[in-house]
């Protein structure tokens, strides 16, 4: 006689009191395995630890009959043998307004000391991007408060667009500028992969009471387990989406985005992916676009996001560094020499560009912007020349002018960290300097 034995375990994980579980076999680098539960990819599951909390896990894939869990904390207390509990629902984190003004981790827990979230309830991290023809097009500029990015690679509402630096050119202290001054409503600031030192220096230094009194910080610093830093990813997109969904213009601050594909790296050899591109899986590639796409306008507020993307030697065509170009709608780059002559922020004006720039900003800034670029490009070609003493004046009208613009155009891109320019007087500035 056959039996349905199927029907009767859907019955016992249904019957209160009774759940399926599964007990760890195996636990080698950044992988735990188990002999059951029955779950499927991306579940959420509990791993039961010795003398303390059961350690939350996420399901990164199967390997001959056995579920490989990555723990989203670090593993300390776990034996063999221990039961691991499928928790049935995805993971979710706590939103509400209180989070405005607070520092959370990866698991949207608080990290600042400040008591207690005031929550009204939890979304899930995890969601997909709104659907792309319900998307209105991008119409109104978001002014950032930074005088060179709003007359030069003027910024739309909704917009996503990439930071490109090696390390040490200014990355945070530009965020920090952006999120002091810029005209969204709230912002969420993502840190992922950074020194525990650099936190406290970005929240107190960079960003400030003033940056923080309408800012949310999801941290996830480069200790912690891989996971735990992907994951920090999509909290802080979570949250932007909360604040989104309220009608709001939010500022997503996101450092970096790099960081995120290197922890989704060891994740996914752990889980035993091929490695491919300069050692990095498949996945690393995948993530980018679902992290990305679900920024962005939608029929109520809209997310504009600015991921930092780190360099290697200024590479551009570095592996990561290429794949978000493709599906950004813009880059910043930000040039080493600038920044070596102390000028801030280190704009390479002839490397960055806004693609939907000509669509929201006037003809005559349009105008301005070509020249100014016009005589920057002459020069950054005629530079080798002038520093070997080759050129002779009067051989180039086109260089004569360009040099003679030169310095004018470094101090219109030089501002100070604490100055916060009007998307106004960043126009009238630049019709003064190449109008």
């Amino acid at each position: 006689m056959a039996y349905d034995l199927d029907r009767y375990r859907a019955a016992l994980r249904e019957t209160p009191g009774k759940q399926e579980y599964g007990r760890v076999v195996e636990a080698v680098g950044l992988a735990i395995q188990s002999q059951g539960p029955r779950v499927g990819l991306g579940e959420l599951c509990h791993i039961e630890q010795d003398g303390r909390e059961p350690l939350p896990a996420e399901v990164v894939g199967f390997r001959e009959g056995r579920v490989i869990l990555m723990p989203l904390g670090k593993a300390q207390a776990i034996m063999p043998g221990a039961a691991v509990r499928p928790a049935r629902r995805p993971l979710s984190i706590p939103v509400g307004p209180g989070l405005v003004s607070r520092v959370v981790d990866a698991l949207g827990q608080p990290l600042d000391g400040k008591g207690a979230l005031a929550a009204w309830g939890r979304i899930p991290t995890d969601r997909p991007a709104p659907n792309p023809l319900e998307r209105p097009m991008i119409s109104s500029v978001l002014p950032t408060g930074v005088r060179a990015i709003d007359a030069l690679a003027t910024l739309g509402e909704g917009q996503r667009i990439g930071i490109f630096s090696g390390p040490g050119v200014g990355k945070s202290v530009l965020l920090g500028m952006m999120a002091r001054g810029s005209a969204a409503d709230v912002a969420v600031i993502a840190l992922v992969g950074e020194r525990s030192r650099e936190v406290q220096e970005f929240v107190q230094r960079d960003l400030g009471p003033e940056g923080m009194a309408r800012s949310v910080v999801v941290v996830a610093t480069a200790d912690e387990p891989a996971l735990v830093r992907v994951q920090a990813a999509f909290t802080a997109v979570a949250i932007a989406e909360y604040f989104r969904d309220q009608g709001s213009r939010v500022l997503l601050l996101f450092d970096s985005l790099t960081r995120v594909a290197t922890a989704q790296r060891e994740v996914g050899l752990a889980a035993g992916e091929p490695p491919a591109t300069r050692g990095y899986p498949p996945s690393s590639f995948a993530i980018l676009p679902r992290l990305l796409e679900r920024a962005g306008t939608a029929p109520r507020g809209s997310i504009t996001g600015f991921y930092t993307v780190l360099v290697e030697g200024d590479d551009l065509q570095e592996p990561i560094a290429d794949s978000a170009r493709s599906v950004l709608d813009g880059h910043l780059v930000l040039s080493r020499e600038l920044a070596d002559a102390g000028i801030f922020p280190a704009l390479d004006v002839g490397r960055s560009l806004s693609r939907v720039m000509r669509q929201i900003v006037s003809p005559e800034q349009t105008a301005w912007a070509q020249a100014l670029r016009g005589h920057w490009s002459t020069y950054e070609d005629a530079k080798d020349l002038l520093r070997i003493g080759a050129y002779q004046a009067g051989s180039s009208a086109d260089v004569d002018a360009a040099v003679a613009m030169h310095p004018r155009i470094l101090g219109f891109l030089r501002q100070g960290e604490g100055e916060i320019v009007r998307f106004e007087e960043a126009l009238s500035a630049l019709r003064e300097v190449a109008g």
